[in-house]
């Protein structure tokens, strides 16, 4: 049997939802459902749906309380009746929160939804015919889950003399129903309830069932001279003895219900302890206390025995430690290059999207017919397509396989050289100068030409482009790109004027047409 009733909420939505939301109250937040929204931001999901409402309506929301009697029903089915009626009730329109109290001595469940749909942003009327649709919904979820319902008018009212009795708890009838309800509870069958009835000194009688039996049990204390029968006029429709005897077999398939299989008993495992690792003992918590020091003492004995019995001596115990301290060696090694090999491939995938990107603005500068001015407006983008390009030379990417079709192959091949690279740039400066076989040339381009023409010849030598402006002394960014990407610290001696151009000639070829950092030497 289960109660319903419904009210509004106008102003603290978070308040309400935080109390039927309360973790002792729903078996720590076990029994909480929702729709539309989470119990967290429950009261900010309501907020939003209602600021697209045109309605000045002000319930922000509704509370809808369903209540089942003590005994008849468990927790979960419960919390499934709940979250069935608020789907029903709100046909998926409505944001709801439903949880299922446990704390009292009945279970019931707590609906919050939110006062505006998410569909057609309308607001919920509650009134009578939408609150007996409640009713009639509950009902039929109850016959359903086989439960009892409220039948309307199968119980009348109390006069002020009860009401007064049952308030001061001195009502013999209250007490008599009292008895009987504890009766029901500890009873395993209809006899026994009867003879429990009779144990708390009460006179029964007609409580036989048969053609000859009486159609009313009575019940009459031993201070009383006046029998009072179980009827639903006296006592109620729950105290009659078709239905006492009702209860106790629902109470009992209930149990059998809420009953868990035991499962089936498995074989006991033996602990390997010779492939766990000794416990470090020189930790804080185990200074603190001396039982879990004691504890992970013995626990590591048993390893140290374990592996000495699986070895079967001291040498080859020590054999096998060697050859897992060279595994795990390896292993190591091995972790380490993958990762190196994963930061290369990222970088090139990096640079290749950055390539990609700003490739367009490099052959629209080729194609333009005022450079400077196309320069001037796409500077930045021609910077990074120019450093992207040198940094995918250096990994051995060709551009032109990478703009027609992307290959692993082509990725794998640059892994090598990367790992080379990283290699060199370890070595002494010296000897990373050697491999390169670069230092004449290098040296041959900082010697300084006596005239100006046999500068001028050195500069064609060395192709440097036209737009390299000899009297000024000067390279434009867009020909050194690198140069914003490293720093150097260069300390050249002035023996001539030219001197700084011979410089801005040497970082130039250095950047512009070395394939590894190793060209860059500190003067």
């Amino acid at each position: 049997m289960a109660y319903t009733k419904i009210h509004a909420i106008t102003a603290t939505v978070s308040k309400a939802v935080d109390y039927i939301c309360n973790p002792a109250k729903t078996d720590e937040g076990i029994l909480i459902s929702s729709y539309g929204c989470s119990p967290e931001t429950a009261a900010y999901d309501f907020k939003f749906a209602l600021s697209k409402t045109s309605q000045s309506d002000p319930n922000k929301a509704y509370h809808l309380i369903q209540s089942f009697l003590p005994g008849e029903v468990t927790y979960k089915e419960a919390h499934q009746i709940g979250v069935e009626l608020a789907d029903r009730l709100l046909e998926g329109k409505y944001s709801y929160v439903v949880s299922t109290h446990i704390d009292k001595g009945h279970v019931h469940n707590h609906v919050i939804f939110c006062a505006a749909d998410n569909i057609n942003h309308q607001k919920y009327h509650d009134c009578k015919k939408t609150y007996y649709n409640i009713r009639s919904l509950s009902d039929d979820l109850c016959r359903e889950h086989e439960l009892s319902i409220i039948t309307p008018g199968e119980k009348r009212g109390k006069t002020y003399k009860e009401w007064q009795a049952g308030k001061n708890g001195s009502a013999w009838k209250e007490q008599l129903k009292s008895d009987i309800d504890e009766a029901i509870k500890n009873a395993a069958t209809y006899e026994d309830c009867i003879e429990l009835i009779r144990a708390k000194g009460y006179e029964i009688k007609g409580a036989d069932f048969g053609e000859k039996a009486y159609k009313f049990i009575s019940f009459r204390p031993l201070d009383r001279e006046r029998f009072v029968r179980g009827s639903a006029k006296s006592l109620g429709t729950e105290y009659t003895k078709e239905r006492i005897r009702e209860r106790i077999e629902e109470k009992a398939l209930a149990k059998e219900k809420k009953r868990i299989p035991f499962p089936a008993r498995k074989k006991p495992v033996v602990k390997d302890y010779s492939r766990k690792n000794l416990i470090d003992t020189t930790e804080d918590k185990f200074a603190e206390s001396p039982g879990l020091k004691h504890w992970a003492d013995i626990q590591n004995l048993k390893i140290a025995a374990a592996s000495y019995s699986q070895a079967g001596s001291i040498s080859e115990l020590e054999k096998q430690i060697a050859d897992k301290s060279t595994l795990a060696k390896t292993a190591r090694e091995s972790l380490v290059e993958t990762e190196h090999q994963l930061k290369d491939l990222g970088q090139v995938l990096k640079y290749a999207e950055q390539y990609k990107a700003n490739r367009i603005y490099h052959i629209r500068y080729q194609k333009s017919k005022d450079k400077d001015r196309y320069l001037r407006q796409h500077e930045t983008e021609l910077l990074l397509h120019d450093g992207a390009e040198n940094m995918l030379k250096r990994f051995g990417i060709d551009t032109k396989t990478l703009m027609s079709k992307s290959s692993a192959a082509t990725t794998m091949r640059s892994i090598p050289k990367s790992r080379l690279y990283r290699k060199l740039i370890k070595l002494p400066k010296k000897k990373a100068l050697t491999l390169t076989g670069n230092w004449t040339t290098s040296t041959n381009i900082l010697t300084v030409p006596r005239s100006r023409r046999l500068l001028t010849k050195k500069c064609k030598k060395t192709k440097i482009p036209s737009k390299f402006d000899i009297k000024k002394g000067c390279i434009p960014t867009r020909f050194c790109p690198s140069l914003r990407y490293t720093l150097m610290c260069v300390a050249v001696p002035v023996f001539r004027p030219s001197s700084y151009l011979m410089l801005c000639i040497f970082l130039y070829r250095s950047f512009m047409y070395s394939d590894s950092l190793s060209n860059c030497i500190l003067l």
